[in-house]
């Protein structure tokens, strides 16, 4: 299912669209929407997306943002990493399209984050972690 064209030509900014609407949605129904600049597109242009990868292998990797080194059988991007101590640094990952077996946009609104800094779990997780 997943591959170049599903990265770069739409299929993923078609994912993280559908959670920012949805996510704008739930704070504002379709009934408290009124008309213009309403305060649903206000909140939904303000919301923030987190982009996760899960592998066939169990690992799993938080996008920072995808890296164009020339591949096309294979996916490049900078991933957010776990450990504080890496922070420092710039992780930039290369996966096989084959082995993606699923793709998570999380939308949520600054002011709406959990109080915890939420953790995507890390580079490696157990298949009975993700579940």
């Amino acid at each position: 299912m997943f591959n170049f064209d599903w990265f770069h030509s739409g299929g993923l900014d078609r994912q993280i669209e559908e959670a920012k609407n949805r996510c704008a949605s739930k704070k504002f129904p379709p009934d408290a929407r009124g008309n213009g600049k309403s305060e649903w597109s206000r909140y939904r242009d303000e919301l923030e997306t987190r982009i996760v990868l899960y592998l066939k292998d169990g690992l799993s990797y938080e996008m920072r943002e995808m890296a164009d080194i020339g591949m096309s059988s294979a996916l490049a991007f900078e991933c957010v990493p776990v450990d504080e101590s890496y922070a420092v640094g710039a992780y930039v990952v290369v996966v096989p399209f084959e082995d993606i077996a699923r793709v998570e946009v999380f939308a949520v609104h600054p002011d709406e984050k959990p109080v915890e800094n939420l953790r995507i779990p890390g580079f490696k997780a157990s298949a009975d972690q993700n579940r």
